[in-house]
């Protein structure tokens, strides 16, 4: 291994035990000699996404968490409800790494041309247990970032920025022509509407808070309606009859949200028919789940005819479906938009220690628009950090 590159770092591992409980610690993980076609990375920034939470906290009640260890190496435990158990029963025993994405300095490379290519160079990645100090990955799954962008400015390169196109793609693929949006105002939610606004889409942002929708019209938004008020389903169906929307991608998924926005949306739709039909609406209205903000069941009332669907949505399958070709061309523009289209900002930047502080996890673990946390695995390893 090359000089000033340790044996080993430390990595976030969630492990659910067999007694009901799960256990949070940093563990140390051997730094591998990179393959012919891999990379060491000294992970410098990876972002707490909510899509990370599931595997991180497993359904525990994190509002009972304990910590233990010491300040540099903390272990947190907290009892997983029966629920939450009987879905998590295929890891028992097995400690997993966390992390989705992340980014930082390529310090070692193997004798690829591709891998020595990136010797140096700052780059993303998209490659699971993210949450670690040192990570080996293949070359070719890391995004070069443009010369001046930083780490912490390439560290959400993935998650957000794709799940975003992959939105609109999905839009154009499946033949709608505008958008609907919930938890409009959150780091994803205020990139969907800078791309919407650059590629002249209507959108239809939907929020909780006002401040969140002060927010949203300053950046330009022309359709922000709250949930919160008494007259969502009105502004809501008036957003949507000025733009057309009949796709929505929906980051709430437990609730009535889903099904108010397909009720809105054939509300829209038979105002412009020009007939009555007993089957309602023949114009087809989707919403795709994409995100678990409210845990809950996702409750449907069925009053919008019969055109309609309710699905999932996952950035992983959809990336598989259209292709290298096709994702090769949205990696491309995340990557020339990081600092504008595609810039995220961050609550605070913890250490992998201040990842697992109690205050750390109740802040970044309600899932909040404006609690979105960064880890530093390389910093200085402070309680307070």
């Amino acid at each position: 291994m090359s000089a000033g590159i340790p044996e080993s770092g430390l990595q976030l591992r969630s492990l659910v035990r067999a007694d009901q409980t799960l256990e949070l610690s940093l563990e140390p993980v051997g730094v591998p000699e990179p393959g012919p076609d891999q990379v060491v990375l000294r992970v410098d920034a990876a972002p707490l996404n909510p899509s990370d939470l599931g595997l991180l906290f497993a359904g525990a009640d994190m509002g009972a968490a304990t910590v233990s260890g010491s300040p540099d190496r903390p272990v947190v435990t907290a009892p997983i409800p029966d629920a939450a158990m009987r879905a998590a029963a295929g890891r028992i025993g097995a400690p997993m790494p966390v992390g989705n994405e992340g980014a930082g300095t390529v310090v070692a490379a193997g004798e690829s041309a591709a891998a020595r290519g990136l010797l140096g160079k700052v780059v993303a990645v998209a490659g699971g247990a993210m949450y670690s100090q040192y990570r080996c990955v293949p070359a070719v799954a890391c995004l070069e970032l443009p010369d001046g962008t930083t780490a912490v400015e390439g560290a959400s390169s993935f998650v957000n920025p794709l799940t975003v196109l992959g939105m609109v793609e999905t839009m154009r693929r499946e033949s709608h022509s505008a958008l609907v949006h919930t938890a409009a105002a959150s780091n994803l939610g205020q990139m969907l509407n800078r791309v919407c606004l650059e590629d002249d889409i209507p959108l239809v942002n939907i929020v909780r808070k006002r401040e969140q929708e002060d927010l949203l019209r300053a950046a330009g938004a022309a359709n922000v309606c709250s949930s919160a008020s008494a007259e969502f389903m009105t502004d809501l169906t008036d957003a949507l009859k000025a733009t057309g929307a009949t796709l929505a991608f929906d980051a709430i998924g437990g609730g009535r949200l889903a099904s108010q926005i397909l009720t809105c949306m054939e509300a829209a739709c038979s105002a412009a028919a020009t007939g009555y039909s007993r089957y309602g609406s023949t114009v087809h209205k989707q919403v795709y789940i994409y995100g678990s903000l409210d845990l809950r069941p996702t409750e449907l009332a069925r009053n919008y005819g019969t055109a309609w669907g309710v699905g999932g949505w996952l950035l992983t399958p959809f990336l598989q479906k259209i292709g290298p070709v096709v994702a090769a061309r949205l990696r491309s523009r995340v990557a020339a938009g990081l600092k504008t289209t595609f810039a995220s900002s961050y609550t605070a930047e913890v250490s992998l220690p201040g990842a697992l502080r109690l205050s750390a996890i109740a802040d970044y673990g309600r899932r909040a628009t404006g609690s979105k946390y960064l880890i530093v695995p390389n910093a200085e390893s402070r309680p307070d950090s």
